[in-house]
C-alpha cells in the first residue's frame, strides 16, 4: 500500500513539475510591452495602477490584507480600499498622497506580460518622470476630466515624444465626477489629439475611465454605452511591438575587461542591440580596429548567439586594445564617432544649464568631459514653439550643440535609444543635472584635426629658458589682484622671465567687449580667456591671469585646458567689506545702490576656491609682500 502511495505522489510531482515547465515555457514566450502613467499630479496614476493589479487577481492575500489596513491609515477614498497605496509605497507618499519615486511593477495576463512604471506627477519631479520613459513602449498620460488638460500634461507629452515613445493612450480619469458626460470626453480628447498630434506618436487612443471603480479598465463600463473603444487593459494587450533593438545593427558596449589569467582575455557588457554569433566579424568603433568572434561565454556555458538585452561576456580572436567604454559593432553598421554633435536636452538642475560650462557627459559605459557650445533654442512646452534662450532652467527643454574633450560612439537616439542616450553630470556635485537624446553628428568638427607642428610648446619654453605656466588671480571686485599680478610680472621680468598678463577690464575692451555680466556672459567670458591662456603656454609663456572669475566651474574648466602643473590658481582672499571700503571704481557704490546689476559679491555670487594652490590672506598686508610671496612660491616648484 505504501508503494502504491509513494508511486502517485511521484506522479503527482512530476505532474506539477510539467505544469510549472509549461508554465514558464508559455510566459518566456509572451511578448512583453513596458509603459508608464504619467500626467499632472493627483490624476490618479497610482490609483490606475492598483486597479490593473487588483482586477487582474494579482494581488496576495497578505498584500491585500495590508491594503485594507493602510487604507484606514493614509487612505483618501473613504471607505473603499486606496488602490494608489499598492504602489506608493514611501512613507512620505502615503502620508501625502501623491507619488514621487518611479514605482515598477511586473504582471502577467494570458496574452501578454507587463512592467509598468508609476512616474510622479509634481513638475519638480520632472526627472524621475524621464527615467521611467526612457524604457517605456507605450505611455498612459491621465487626465482629470473635470481639469482637462494641464501643462504638466502637455510637458510630460512632450518629454515621451522626445524618449522615443510611439504610443500613447489618454486616459481621462475620475469621469463619474465628470457624471460620464460625453461632450466632456470629446472636447478633452480633441484638445489632446491637437498637441500629440505634432509629435509623431504612431498611435493616440483616447479613453474615459474611472480608475477608482474600474469603468472600462479591464471590462466595458454600463456607464458609457456610447463608447465603443477598447479598455485599457483590452489595448494593451493589443497594442503593437516591434523588438526594434533586435532588429538595429550590432551593438555591444563594453562594461569590463574580465581578465582572470594569461590565457582568457573576455569583454564584458550587455548586447545593447543587434545579435552577436561566434564567427561573426566585429570592429572596434572608436579604433576601427577588426576581428572575428570566437566565444560567448554566460554563467550558464557558452552560447551560438546572443541578441539584445543578453549579459554575456565574448572573447576575440585578436589581442585588440579594448577596454571599457568601447563598443563592439557590425562591420557594414558602424556607429557615428564624433566629439560634437546636437540633442534634445531636459534640464533636471534647480542651477541652469550654461552654455561653455563643463559637464561630464555618460554613456551607456562611456563618459566624458563636455561642454555645451550653443544653445539652439528652448521649446515652450504649452505651444511646443521654439524659443531663442541663452539658458535652460529647471525641467525646461531644448535643443543644443554639444563638444566632447573625447570622441564618442553613438547612434541618433530615434535610431537606438540605448547608445543615442547620455546623462549630463555636475562636476563639483556629482549630482545628475540633465538627460540628452543625440539627433546627429556634427561632422564638421570631425573634419578638423591638429596640425603637427616641428616646433612645440617644450622647445618654445626651452629657448626662453622658464617652464610655461598659467598663474590664475581671482577674488571680489578691488580684492587687490591686479595690483598684486602687475608687481609681480615686473618681478619675473626683472628675472629675465618671459610673461604676459591677461587683466578682466582690459580683456572686456576687445575680445570680449561683446558680451555683458549675467551668469552666462561671465561663463563665456571665462571660456575664451581660458582659450588664449592656454595658447600663450603653448607659446611658452608665463601668463597671469587677473579675472574675478566667481564660479568654481569655469576656473576647473580653465584648468584642464593646460597639462597637469602648467595651471596655478591664486586666491587673493580679501573680505567684502575691505572691497567695498576700497571701492577703487565706485562699483560696490553703485551695486549696493542698485544702479548696477549682476556685481559679484552683491547680488551675484562669488564661490571661493576650496583648495587654491595659493591662498593669500591680504588684510595688513602690502602687495608688495604678497608678490613677493608669490614669487617664492613659484622659484621652490622650479617655475621660475
Amino acid at each position: 500500500m505504501d508503494g502504491v502511495v509513494r508511486q502517485y505522489e511521484v506522479t503527482m510531482e512530476l505532474d506539477v513539475a510539467d505544469e510549472i515547465r509549461e508554465f514558464l515555457a508559455g510566459q518566456e514566450n509572451k511578448s512583453l510591452l513596458r509603459f508608464l502613467t504619467c500626467g499632472s499630479v493627483d490624476d490618479g496614476k497610482s490609483t490606475l495602477i492598483g486597479r490593473l493589479l487588483y482586477d487582474t487577481k494579482l494581488i496576495f492575500e497578505d498584500q491585500l490584507a495590508t491594503l485594507e489596513r493602510d487604507s484606514r491609515r493614509h487612505g483618501t477614498t473613504g471607505e473603499d480600499m486606496d488602490l494608489a497605496l499598492l504602489v506608493d509605497g514611501l512613507e512620505a507618499e502615503r502620508e501625502q498622497g501623491i507619488t514621487i519615486d518611479v514605482a515598477y511593477r511586473f504582471f502577467a495576463t494570458p496574452k501578454r506580460k507587463f512592467i509598468v512604471a508609476d512616474t510622479p506627477g509634481h513638475e519638480q519631479y520632472t526627472r524621475n518622470m524621464a527615467t521611467g520613459a526612457s524604457t517605456a513602449d507605450l505611455a498612459i498620460v491621465l487626465v482629470d476630466a473635470r481639469k482637462g488638460v494641464l501643462r504638466q500634461t502637455r510637458r510630460h507629452t512632450y518629454i515621451a515624444s522626445l524618449l522615443g515613445i510611439r504610443h500613447v493612450v489618454l486616459a481621462v480619469n475620475k469621469f463619474d465626477l465628470a457624471g460620464y458626460d460625453r461632450a466632456v470626453f470629446d472636447r478633452i480628447a480633441e484638445e489632446y489629439n491637437s498637441i500629440a498630434g505634432a509629435l509623431g506618436f504612431d498611435t493616440v487612443v483616447a479613453i474615459p475611465i474611472s480608475a477608482r471603480h474600474g469603468d472600462n479598465v479591464i471590462m466595458p463600463s454600463s456607464n458609457t454605452p456610447w463608447y465603443d473603444g477598447p479598455t485599457i487593459l483590452g489595448h494593451l494587450e493589443t497594442v503593437p511591438v516591434g523588438d526594434r533593438l533586435a532588429e538595429a545593427p550590432l551593438r555591444f558596449p563594453v562594461q569590463y575587461v574580465n581578465r582572470p589569467n594569461l590565457d582568457f582575455r573576455g569583454y564584458c557588457g550587455t548586447v545593447a542591440s543587434g545579435t552577436l554569433a561566434v564567427g561573426d566579424k566585429i570592429v572596434v568603433a572608436k579604433s576601427g580596429k577588426g576581428s572575428k568572434l570566437v566565444r560567448i561565454v554566460t554563467s550558464d556555458g557558452d552560447l551560438d548567439r546572443a541578441s539584445a538585452g543578453q549579459s554575456v561576456t565574448v572573447l576575440l580572436e585578436d589581442e585588440l586594445d579594448i577596454s571599457r567604454g568601447d563598443m563592439l559593432v557590425a562591420p557594414d553598421s558602424r556607429p557615428n564617432v564624433a566629439d560634437q554633435f546636437e540633442a534634445n536636452l531636459v534640464w533636471f538642475d534647480e542651477h541652469a544649464l550654461l552654455p561653455g560650462r563643463s559637464y561630464i557627459l555618460r554613456t551607456e559605459t562611456d563618459q566624458t568631459p563636455a561642454t555645451v557650445t550653443a544653445l539652439k533654442y528652448k521649446v515652450d512646452v504649452n505651444t511646443f514653439a521654439k524659443e531663442a534662450a541663452k539658458h535652460l532652467e529647471l525641467n525646461e527643454t531644448g535643443v543644443a550643440n554639444l563638444s566632447t574633450q573625447a570622441p564618442i560612439a553613438f547612434d541618433a537616439y530615434a535610431d537606438n535609444r540605448v547608445t543615442g542616450a547620455f546623462v549630463l553630470i555636475d562636476r563639483l556635485t556629482n549630482a545628475t543635472v540633465g538627460a540628452g537624446m543625440i539627433t546627429h553628428p556634427l561632422w564638421r568638427a570631425s573634419n578638423v584635426h591638429w596640425q603637427a607642428l616641428d616646433v612645440e610648446k617644450t622647445a618654445r619654453a626651452g629657448q626662453k629658458h622658464q617652464r610655461p605656466a598659467v598663474l590664475w588671480f581671482t577674488g571680489l571686485s578691488g580684492s587687490g589682484k591686479s595690483t598684486i599680478a602687475n608687481l609681480l610680472e615686473k618681478s619675473l621680468y626683472a628675472e629675465g622671465l618671459h610673461t604676459y598678463i591677461l587683466d578682466g577690464d582690459n580683456v572686456r575692451h576687445g575680445l570680449n567687449r561683446d558680451l555683458g555680466f549675467t551668469e552666462d556672459d561671465r561663463v563665456e567670458n571665462i571660456r575664451r580667456v581660458g582659450e588664449v591662456a592656454r595658447l600663450m603656454v603653448d607659446a611658452g609663456l608665463i601668463v597671469l591671469v587677473s579675472f574675478i572669475s566667481p564660479f568654481r566651474a569655469e576656473r576647473r574648466m580653465a584648468r584642464e585646458m593646460v597639462d597637469d602643473g602648467e595651471f596655478v590658481e591664486i586666491f587673493v582672499d580679501t573680505p567684502f567689506e575691505e572691497c567695498a571700503r576700497r571701492d577703487p571704481k565706485g562699483l560696490y557704490a553703485k551695486a549696493l545702490r542698485g544702479e548696477i546689476r549682476n556685481f559679484t559679491g552683491v547680488d551675484s555670487p562669488y564661490e571661493a576656491p576650496e583648495r587654491a594652490d595659493i591662498h593669500l590672506q591680504t588684510p595688513g598686508r602690502t602687495p608688495e609682500e604678497i608678490a613677493d610671496e608669490i614669487l617664492n612660491w613659484l622659484k621652490e616648484r622650479d617655475y621660475c
